[in-house]
């Protein structure tokens, strides 16, 4: 725990580092919103992926959920259905595409890696055979200024607030109830935790159906914030994600992190990319520097797990 507190207190150092540093362009309100609308669906992820990691395991599919969700909101406006009616059809799909991930781990004990590498190219697929490549954008200006707009009042786009109050519910299930107390100690030892009569199963197959979910939540968002609904919204979103999770401390090999220091990590990728867009940084290097930032969060995480 020593070793978590330090390196979330060396994320929000590097934060205020980057924001000091960065020049007044980085801190105007303008730049901060639009920087908030940039990592509204990482995240937003990133929130129940962190249990999943935090259980020892792993999902890969989750931006292919969202952009199956985006092709599935396309169709389905297409079709003349109200957007009220499609929102939560659209979360169903996705907390569905979660659960298959958790019944192929959790009752064919296959390892989530494959797996969701596997439906990682499942869901693009589906999302593809069910819009093709065409772009659905005649969305209602008061659906899509969800994406694009402030919350009244304040400069904060609308985004980041369903982020904030997702963050309390998540915080309090991983770190203030009888389930997150699970899910660490199935990381932990997964063995262990089934002879103290822990439902292992249960547990992970409800961290991936929840992955699931909000990553279908993430899919609205996404098309919405461009009013855009595509079968390839969202690729190679998983890398910046599973950086940011990493980043923040959760370790690779399970039982260790905590939310705090996941949307630390959120922040700081999210600071570091808008300085680079800022500076006219190709986006290659964005990918290279994200890249890197995933190898350093595996490495902090591994060198904890080795202290006494």
């Amino acid at each position: 725990m020593k070793t978590l507190l330090r390196w979330e207190t060396a994320l929000v150092f590097v934060l205020l580092v980057i924001a000091l540093s960065a020049g007044s362009g980085f801190r105007s309100s303008q730049n901060l919103f639009y920087l908030g609308l940039d990592i509204g669906e990482i995240a937003l992820i990133a929130l129940p992926l962190t249990i999943v990691v935090v259980a020892g395991e792993i999902d890969l599919s989750v931006a292919s959920v969202l952009g199956l969700s985006s092709a599935l909101i396309g169709v389905l406006w297409q079709a003349n259905w109200p957007l009220e009616a499609i929102l939560p059809v659209v979360i169903l799909a996705g907390a569905l595409c979660g659960a298959v991930n958790g019944f192929l781990v959790t009752a064919l004990g296959l390892p989530s890696l494959a797996v969701t590498i596997g439906t990682l190219a499942l869901y693009r697929g589906l999302a593809l055979v069910l819009l093709g490549d065409t772009a659905v954008a005649d969305f209602p200006p008061s659906y899509s200024s969800f994406g694009t707009e402030p919350v009244p009042g304040t400069g904060i786009p609308w985004p980041m607030l369903l982020f904030a109050l997702l963050a309390v519910v998540f915080g309090v299930l991983l770190h203030a109830s009888s389930y997150g107390r699970a899910v660490f100690a199935i990381g932990a030892n997964a063995e262990a935790a089934r002879f103290a009569g822990i439902r292992v199963r249960q547990v992970k197959f409800l961290a991936f159906t929840l992955a699931g979910a909000v990553a279908a939540l993430a899919g609205i968002v996404y098309t919405l914030r461009f009013s855009s609904a595509r079968a390839d919204n969202g690729t190679g979103l998983e890398l910046a994600v599973v950086a940011a999770v990493l980043l923040g401390g959760v370790s690779i090999f399970g039982g260790r992190g905590t939310l705090f220091g996941v949307i630390a990590g959120v922040l700081v990728l999210g600071a570091l990319r808008n300085v680079l867009i800022l500076n006219d940084v190709p986006t290659e290097v964005l990918t290279i520097v994200t890249g890197l930032l995933l190898l350093v969060s595996v490495l902090a995480p591994l060198r904890g797990r080795q202290d006494p």
